[in-house]
C-alpha cells in the first residue's frame, strides 16, 4: 500500500532534520555567496544529483527556488524541500520541463531568488550536465555556483546516481565553487549549450575532495 506524500512528509521532514542535525558540517566558499546573495546578485547552484541530501539542510537565510520532478517521487520531496522553506517549481526534462523552467526564471527576475538545480537529474546520465542550469543563468543573468558534496561515511546505493546517503554523525563538507557568468550568446545553439555544459562538468570535476581535505583527512571521494 502506498503512502500518500503528505503522510509521507509528516514522518520524513522531521526524520531528515534529525538526521541532519547530527551531521558534523564544514563549509568553504560560503561567505562569498552569502555576501552576492544579501546584495540581490542571482545565482544558480548547480550540483550532482547522488550529493544532495545533506545540502538541502544547509539553506539557512538563502533565498532559493530548486527545480522539482511531476513524478510520485518528486512529490514527496518537494513536499520536503518546502517545509525547509526552498520553494519550488514543478517540472523536469520529461514532464513539463520548459514551464518549471520559465516559472523558476521569473522567481528569480522578479522576487531576487537563487536557483537550486541537479544537473544531472532526475535520470542521468550519472555526473553528465543537462541544460536546466545552463537555461536558467541564461534567462535570468545570473551567475553559476558549482557545489558539491563530500562525507567521510555514507551508504551508496545501487541507483543510476549512485546516491549517497551520510551516515548518521559522520562528517560533511559542503563546497561553494567560484561563481562565474556565461559567455554572452542572443540565443542557446546547441554549440552554446555543449560547450556550455562542459565548462560546468570541468568545474565541478575540479572540485576534488582532496581539496577541501583538513589535517585530519576526513574526506573521502
Amino acid at each position: 500500500m502506498k503512502i500518500s506524500p503528505r503522510l509521507a512528509s509528516l514522518l520524513i521532514i522531521p526524520l531528515y532534520r534529525l538526521w541532519c542535525s547530527t551531521l558534523r558540517y564544514t563549509e568553504s566558499g560560503r561567505e562569498r555567496v552569502d555576501a552576492m546573495d544579501e546584495a540581490r546578485e542571482l545565482m544558480v547552484y548547480a550540483l550532482w544529483h547522488n550529493e544532495v541530501f545533506p545540502v538541502m539542510y544547509l539553506r539557512r537565510q538563502l533565498r532559493v527556488v530548486a527545480i522539482v520532478s511531476r513524478s510520485n517521487d518528486g512529490e514527496y520531496l518537494a513536499r520536503l524541500l518546502q517545509a525547509l522553506g526552498i520553494r519550488t517549481a514543478r517540472g523536469s526534462s520529461s514532464r513539463g520541463g520548459a514551464a518549471a523552467m520559465l516559472e523558476a526564471a521569473r522567481q528569480m527576475q522578479e522576487e531576487q531568488y537563487n536557483a537550486f538545480v541537479t544537473i544531472d537529474g532526475p535520470r542521468g546520465p550519472r555526473h553528465e550536465p543537462k541544460n536546466g542550469a545552463i537555461f536558467l543563468a541564461h534567462h535570468a543573468g545570473a551567475q553559476i555556483v558549482p557545489m558539491r558534496s563530500f562525507v567521510k561515511k555514507a551508504k551508496i546505493f545501487r541507483s543510476w546516481d549512485r546516491f549517497r546517503l551520510p551516515l548518521p554523525f559522520c562528517r560533511v563538507h559542503v563546497a561553494f565553487g567560484e561563481p562565474y557568468s556565461l559567455p554572452p550568446a542572443q540565443e542557446l545553439t546547441d554549440e552554446y549549450l555543449l560547450q556550455a555544459r562542459q565548462e560546468l562538468k570541468n568545474r565541478l570535476d575540479a572540485m576534488h575532495p582532496s581539496h577541501y581535505l583538513n589535517e585530519e583527512g576526513f574526506l573521502d571521494d
